[in-house]
C-alpha cells in the first residue's frame, strides 16, 4: 500500500512540476516599452526542448498569430494558399529540412498545444509567397569604429497582423552555436538572425509572381538560415553552406561576419530557375550588378537603391548604429514594411523595429537588445 501511494505521489509531483512550467527550458522577458515592447524568449537544450519551451512560453500568442496568418492568406488567395498547396509545399521542402528543425517544430506544437499540421502550413506560406525586402552591410574602414553593421528590412504582408505578436528568440542549443532570431510567435524559420560567432544573415526576395507555381525541390532559405546560425563560425563557412545547398526561387542573400580576424560581408544572388544558380559578390566588385555604384567595405541591394548608395557614400567612414538605422528607415517600403533589424555583429547587439498596427516598422523606434546580457561573449 505504501508503495502504491508513493507511486501516486511521485506521478503527481512530476505532473505538477511539468504543468507548473519547471521543466520548461527557458524563460520569457521583454525589452522596450509601451507599443514598442518586444517579447524576448530565451531557450536552451535540445531542438525539441527549445521548441517545447518556446511553444509553452508563447502559447497565448501562437494560436491567434499563426491561425490569423493562415486565415488571412487563405481568404486573400484561396487557391495559392489552400491547405493542399501548403501541405504540398511543406512535403516538397521537407527532405531538405534538418531533423533538428523538425524536432523543434514538433516541440513548439506540443508546448503550445497547437496543431503540428497548422504549424507546418504556416511555415510553408513564405515558401509559396513572393515578396521584396532590403539588405546592406558596412564594415571596417566604412564605419566609425571598425565594426560590421548589417541591416535587414522585411517587407511583407502587414494586413495579416503578424506584427501584433513580435518575439525575439534567443537559442542556446546543447549542440551548436547560440543564436537569435527576430520573428513572430510560433514561427521558427529565420528571415534574418545573428549568432554568437558574429555571423549575420539577411535576405531579399525577388521571385516574380509570373514564375508561380515555383519549383520547390530544394531548401527554403528560412530553414537553411537556422542551420547556418547553428553551425557557421566564419563568413566562409556560411557561404559554403549556401553554396552546397539545393536552393529554390530567386533571392538576394546577405551574410556578414563581425569578428575582426575574419570580418567581411557578401551579397549572394540566387537564381535557381536559371542555368547560373548562384553569384557571390564581395565589396567593390566591378561585376556587381550595382556597378558603378559600388564601394569598398559595403554591399547592398534595397527597395530604394539610389537612396541607399547616396547614404552609403555620404556616410562612408562614419557609419555607426544611428546611421545604419537611418539607412534602414530610408529604404523601407512605404506600404508593407513589417520588421527591421540593425545588427552590430562585432559588438553582438541588435536593434529591432516592428510595425505597429498599419504604421510601418521604419517609422517606429528601434529597440536595443544587447546579446551579451544573455550570456554571449
Amino acid at each position: 500500500m505504501l508503495k502504491k501511494y508513493f507511486v501516486i505521489w511521485l506521478s503527481l509531483g512530476l505532473w505538477l512540476q511539468f504543468s507548473c512550467g519547471h521543466s520548461v527550458n527557458g524563460y520569457r522577458t521583454t525589452v522596450g516599452s509601451g507599443q514598442d515592447e518586444i517579447t524576448v524568449v530565451v531557450v536552451h537544450g535540445s531542438p525539441y526542448e527549445m521548441g517545447f519551451a518556446a511553444g509553452n512560453l508563447l502559447q497565448a500568442e501562437i494560436k491567434p498569430c499563426l491561425s490569423g496568418f493562415l486565415d488571412f492568406v487563405q481568404k486573400a488567395e484561396p487557391e495559392r494558399f489552400s491547405d493542399s498547396v501548403l501541405d504540398d509545399a511543406w512535403n516538397a521542402i521537407s527532405p531538405f529540412v534538418s531533423e533538428r528543425f523538425k524536432q523543434e517544430l514538433k516541440g513548439v506544437a506540443d508546448g503550445a498545444g497547437f496543431s503540428l499540421d497548422l504549424l507546418r502550413r504556416a511555415h510553408a506560406i513564405p515558401v509559396v509567397a513572393d515578396y521584396a525586402c532590403s539588405g546592406a552591410a558596412v564594415w571596417g574602414e566604412a564605419t566609425s569604429n571598425g565594426h560590421l553593421y548589417q541591416l535587414r528590412n522585411l517587407d511583407f504582408i502587414m494586413q495579416a497582423h503578424l506584427q501584433d505578436y513580435p518575439v525575439v528568440i534567443i537559442y542556446k542549443p546543447v549542440d551548436g552555436i547560440a543564436h537569435a532570431v527576430a520573428t513572430f510567435a510560433g514561427y521558427i524559420g529565420a528571415h534574418t538572425g545573428i549568432n554568437a560567432k558574429g555571423i549575420v544573415l539577411g535576405e531579399k526576395g525577388v521571385s516574380p509572381q509570373s514564375e508561380y507555381p515555383f519549383d520547390l525541390n530544394g531548401v527554403h532559405f528560412s530553414t537553411l538560415y537556422r542551420d547556418i546560425l547553428y553551425d557557421a563560425s566564419t563568413l566562409q563557412e556560411a557561404v559554403e553552406q549556401i553554396k552546397s545547398a539545393q536552393l529554390i526561387k530567386r533571392y538576394y542573400f546577405y551574410a556578414g561576419d563581425g569578428k575582426p580576424a575574419t570580418m567581411g560581408a557578401v551579397k549572394i544572388k540566387v537564381t535557381s530557375p536559371d542555368s547560373v544558380k548562384l553569384t557571390v559578390w564581395k565589396d567593390d566588385d566591378p561585376t556587381d550588378e550595382m556597378a558603378p555604384d559600388i564601394l569598398k567595405n559595403a554591399v547592398y541591394y534595397t527597395m530604394k537603391n539610389k537612396i541607399a548608395f547616396e547614404q552609403l557614400t555620404e556616410n562612408n567612414g562614419s557609419f555607426n548604429t544611428d546611421k545604419m538605422i537611418q539607412l534602414s528607415r530610408a529604404v523601407a517600403d512605404d506600404d508593407g514594411n513589417l520588421v527591421n533589424v540593425v545588427y552590430d555583429a562585432t559588438g553582438l547587439q541588435m536593434w529591432v523595429a516592428y510595425a505597429e498596427k498599419m504604421e510601418i516598422a521604419g517609422k517606429r523606434p528601434y529597440v536595443h537588445i544587447n546579446l551579451k546580457d544573455y550570456g554571449w561573449k
